[in-house]
């Protein structure tokens, strides 16, 4: 839809996810539908487009949830994108005001949509309403691709990203809950928040991935090394991992439990949730005349009981 004017027209360039709005004024359907209801998929159940549209923000072009706001005319807007437009409808121009559009928010309470993750399994029907709060904990939601060298937008289920790890990141592969890994870089001075080295490891059934890498902690710069489960949460709870580094006679020694790749790479990195290996530190282990860095980490990976 054509605003004909470049400040709306910049605003929908702009879209922003809004989470329904806790109002005690919303329309409460509840949880409704059974486990096995939302785990089978019904026939026949389909929304027209044009209902679609209806519930779609002119401006963010997400869903748009109670309170639902329109203008003297009837154009609708969410609550989200009210305050972005200075209350003037970004259809007609006219002033938004106060009017809530009731009518449009009850259609919007009778009505059961497909999940959106259905084409990787979920074939749960949900409430309008309950249908946002579902996806955003679906198990069936795709993951992101966990490798930290460039922003890679690929998502998919853990053997699809296994396979995008190997033939398009050419990503180390090994087979095996013990790995013993030799990190060598020339001139360690110049690699400050660089990503190294991503490795998967395939033990147990399921997926690994250690990461190691050079980033600024503060002004010092440090390494770090950690563990990252392909698969959710609470399956990597099963899990433990030991990561050791060391030389000349000294070691350090790290214990945890892999987090899952639904944290994001940057996430576990500034937790601090690994090895970290002070710069200064990590030369006295390479030995020599301290201008080389020759890293030995040696780990274990195992299951809990």
């Amino acid at each position: 839809m054509a605003s004909g004017n470049s400040y709306f027209d910049d605003l929908r360039c702009k879209p922003e996810v809004i989470d329904p709005p806790q109002n005690e004024e919303m329309v409460d359907v509840g949880e409704h539908v059974s486990d096995t209801a939302q785990s089978a998929l019904k026939p026949n159940v389909t929304v027209s487009s044009s209902v679609r549209e209806l519930l779609e923000c002119p401006v963010c072009l997400n869903a748009m949830y109670p309170p639902i706001h329109q203008c003297s005319n009837g154009h609708t807007l969410c609550s989200g994108c009210k305050p972005r437009v200075h209350n003037r409808c970004p259809t007609c121009r006219h002033e938004l005001g106060n009017i809530r559009c009731l009518a449009l928010e009850k259609v919007a309470a009778s009505l059961e949509l497909p999940c959106k993750y259905q084409n990787f399994g979920c074939m749960g029907i949900y409430p309008y309403y309950n249908k946002l709060k579902h996806e955003s904990q679906c198990v069936y939601r795709p993951f992101n691709c966990p490798y930290a060298g460039s922003e890679c937008s690929v998502i998919g289920d853990i053997p699809y990203l296994v396979s995008h790890l190997k033939d398009d990141h050419k990503v180390d592969m090994h087979n095996g809950s013990t790995f013993n890994h030799r990190y060598v870089k020339s001139n360690p001075h110049e690699v400050e928040n660089a990503t190294w080295m991503l490795t998967v490891f395939s033990c147990f059934g399921q997926y690994f991935c250690l990461h190691f890498e050079a980033f600024q902690l503060g002004m010092a710069p440090v390494y770090i090394a950690f563990l990252r489960f392909m698969g959710d949460d609470n399956e990597a709870k099963n899990y433990s991992y030991t990561l050791e580094v060391g030389g000349n006679g000294r070691k350090m020694i790290w214990q945890g439990v892999p987090r899952s790749i639904r944290d994001s790479h940057r996430k576990v990195r500034d937790s601090f949730d690994g090895l970290i290996i002070q710069r200064n530190m990590a030369l006295f282990f390479s030995g020599g005349d301290r201008k080389e860095l020759k890293l030995r980490v040696t780990g274990r990976i195992w299951k809990e009981q």
